[in-house]
């Protein structure tokens, strides 16, 4: 087929002037070459017409019903898959939709919201342009002839143009039942009309040179199709119109985010075909009668922002990357390096502002196209994404996301700048000593040249006392930096700032006094993005660096971590142990969830209950409550220890019986008991001792686990697949046998 006609074709093009060829046998007379479809119409109009003599004849006999009836088309649009493209149709509902937006748009533009509005299509432009996350715009067709090659997987539509002379010819065959046609097109193309149920597309015979395919492999044949319903495509159902939970999705290190290197976008879509389906299936009453709506999953992309042309760190990490294993080199600074840039001041204040800032403008952009929602919101964090996540939540304000955004915004984290005493009191927190400093006229000139003493005898307590004096120190040393030059590192000087109309600074490795390096170190430890361990929300703290913590817009209803090295990275942070009345300020609920052959994923619930042992809550699966060979594996483990408990009472009975000791100093046996029967009570006692799968779960839900998720339990598993774990199996033997 031509560039002009397949599916990769974009611009629709001219109407090609179309050469019919009759192929069956009719009568010399009765011409078909080069006749247009409209006159071929015509002229078995006018054969047909009623006479003036015969048309009394003709006026109370009843029309025949027509045998052409107009084909139903479909919308489809186009994307990209493995270098390839693949058309995929609209759900019935938004092809409707787009087919009488097209029926009564005049010459403007009509913009159709498909696909839960998550896209929407410019009906004339015929292009599809993603809501919510960065996407180039992929072709629109209004779809009614399909064809289908031998290598073909599934049937791909013509060009709209190419359709609608395919649809005339077929209309003419239809109304004079004459088929056999043969169909030339300037492009090379040939169709011929059989019947109305076989009709085939030959290719144009091209031989360039001795490696082309021969003419038989050319002129194969494709089948082609007529209409959506003559051809196996799977036409998606509809979703739900009523949104009842919004769910942000943000991912972890790389661009990648599971092993077959798919983006973000491509995985949340799968949660939400997931979701789809289990509301189908689990839930299709509730549908029915409208009690139940669908939930929503949008990806949350911070990888980008990072990388970006914004931050030029690729640019600076590629220049003291080494050459030689390029693919793993680009690998590590693509993915793993994220961690990194997570623990460094500078790129985590990058990461946590780009994370809020898209979760905040999806949340505004999706609350604007449904205005109408109601619903919760929730959070969902895999790896990194799960610890960006809690850092913020765990430094949200309880009052009203708007006002705490801007509170955050104004926030300055270095009162150093400030010009009165009053301001500077205010952001230490010291605004109660402010009538003590004013009774003896100090301003904030005059409180630098205070020391301890002074504070001391106007009666300042310690611990207000550090912070002004710490205040004095470090506003002296930026004021002899800005009054100097800019100090850069210590040992390390540059020329004055360049915006005071200066030379550009230039950096010099003078010899300094140790006087003067020793004030630029201390103030340069001073002034550092870097803090030490801030130790403010558990029992022993958390320890992140020093960040601006942006707030988010909402209270999110619950946070989920998927494969989470949360526990780790607290434990790293030098957390021991998180208070078991810590609670999220504005998150109600939060689940640690797993996969339990997940190298990254960290526990949660050791941290706040350390003193038991509490197993995770295996999570049942949607189609029953466990997976077969977990539930073979129970049984067999039940069958053992119950066989070991009944051989071990047997032998100890036998062995009783051997040794019995005299009577009277055997142990006192109680009125109406026997020695079997107490070896019986014993074995039962050693038999409840072992308990069983479904009682431990049954008590670990009644266990209470701190309040970071009410009480409720926090770490979840996931069931194993059978080839996981006899991977797992396999695993374990070839260690046993290298080890």
């Amino acid at each position: 087929m031509s560039e002009g006609l397949g599916p990769e074709g974009g611009h629709s093009q001219p109407a090609p002037t179309i050469t019919v060829q009759d192929l069956s046998d009719r009568p010399a007379h009765t011409p078909l070459d080069r006749i247009t479809p409209v006159e071929q119409v015509s002229g078995v109009v006018e054969e047909t017409s009623p006479s003036s003599t015969s048309s009394f004849e003709l006026v109370d006999m009843e029309p025949a019903p027509p045998l052409y009836q107009p084909v139903q088309p479909h919308w489809f649009y186009c994307r990209r898959v493995d270098s390839k493209d693949v058309w995929l149709p609209f759900s019935r509902e938004d092809s409707e939709r787009l087919e009488q937006a097209l029926s009564t748009a005049g010459e403007e533009e009509v913009v159709v919201a498909v696909e839960g509005e998550r896209y929407d299509v410019r009906v004339r432009e015929r292009q599809r342009y993603a809501v919510y996350w960065e996407q180039g715009p992929s072709e629109v067709r209004r779809c009614t002839w399909f064809y289908k090659g031998d290598k073909d997987t599934r049937y791909m539509p013509y060009p709209e143009e190419f359709s609608t002379n395919l649809e005339e010819a077929y209309m003419i065959a239809v109304t004079l039942d004459e088929w056999k046609r043969k169909l030339d097109f300037p492009s090379g193309e040939t169709v011929i009309l059989h019947n109305p149920k076989l009709i085939m597309q030959y290719q144009p015979i091209t031989l360039q040179d001795e490696w082309v395919s021969s003419p038989s492999e050319q002129t194969r044949p494709r089948t082609v199709k007529r209409g959506v319903d003559n051809i196996t495509a799977e036409i998606p159902d509809g979703e739900p119109e009523t949104i009842d939970h919004l769910v942000f999705m943000v991912h972890g290190i790389g661009p990648a985010c599971d092993i077959r290197f798919r983006s973000i976008i491509q995985c949340v879509n799968d949660f939400r075909s997931a979701s789809l389906s289990l509301l189908g299936s689990h839930y299709r009453r509730g549908q029915e009668e409208g009690r139940v709506g669908r939930v929503e999953f949008l990806p949350v992309n911070w990888h980008s922002a990072l990388h970006g042309d914004a931050t030029g760190v690729d640019e600076d990490i590629q220049r003291i990357t080494l050459p030689s294993i390029s693919r793993l080199r680009h690998f590590t600074n693509d993915t793993l390096l994220d961690l990194f840039f997570y623990n460094s001041p500078t790129y985590c204040q990058t990461i946590v502002d780009t994370v809020a800032s898209e979760v905040n403008k999806l949340h505004s952009l999706f609350k604007h196209r449904h205005p109408e929602f109601t619903g919760a919101v929730s959070v969902v964090g895999h790896s990194l994404g799960s610890l960006i996540l809690f850092d913020l939540l765990t430094n949200q304000k309880t009052g009203s996301g708007e006002a705490d955004r801007d509170e955050g915004r104004n926030r300055d984290p270095c009162p150093l700048t400030c010009d009165a005493l009053e301001q500077a009191l205010c952001r230490m927190g010291l605004q109660e000593h402010l009538a003590t400093l004013q009774s003896v006229d100090l301003d904030l000139d005059s409180l630098a040249m205070c020391d301890e003493t002074d504070l001391t005898e106007l009666g300042i307590p310690l611990g207000p006392r550090k912070k002004i004096l710490s205040f004095i120190r470090k506003r002296h040393f930026l004021q002899e930096g800005r009054q100097g030059t800019v100090l850069l590192a210590p040992g390390l000087q540059a020329l004055p700032d360049p915006s005071e109309d200066s030379p550009s600074p230039t950096v010099s490795f003078g010899n300094q006094s140790s006087e003067a390096s020793a004030r630029r170190q201390q103030f340069l430890r001073a002034q550092s993005i870097t803090s030490a361990v801030d130790y403010e929300y558990f029992d022993v703290g958390i320890g992140q660096v020093s960040i601006n913590y942006p707030q988010l817009a909402f209270h999110p209803q619950t946070f989920f971590a998927f494969g989470s090295p949360i526990g780790m990275f607290l434990t790293v942070r030098g957390l021991k142990r998180i208070d078991p009345n810590y609670t999220f300020p504005t998150c109600k609920n939060f689940y640690n969830i797993y996969h339990p052959f997940d190298p990254v994923a960290y526990r949660i619930e050791p941290m706040i209950v350390s003193e038991s042992d509490l197993e995770p809550m295996l999570i049942p699966h949607h189609k029953g409550r466990k997976r077969m060979h977990l539930e073979l594996k129970e049984s067999l483990t039940r069958m053992s220890t119950d066989l070991k408990n009944n051989v071990l009472g047997s032998f100890r009975t036998a062995w009783q019986s051997l040794v019995r000791m005299p009577v009277a100093a055997l142990p006192p046996v109680e009125d109406g008991e026997t020695t079997a029967e107490r070896s019986l009570q014993e074995t039962e006692s050693v038999h409840e001792e072992v308990e069983s799968p479904g009682s431990a779960e049954d008590k670990g839900r009644q266990v209470k686990v701190g309040m970071l998720n009410g009480g409720r339990r926090i770490d979840y598993v996931l069931q194993e697949a059978p080839i996981e774990s006899f991977n797992e199996y396999l695993f374990a033997i070839q260690s046993h046998l290298c080890y």
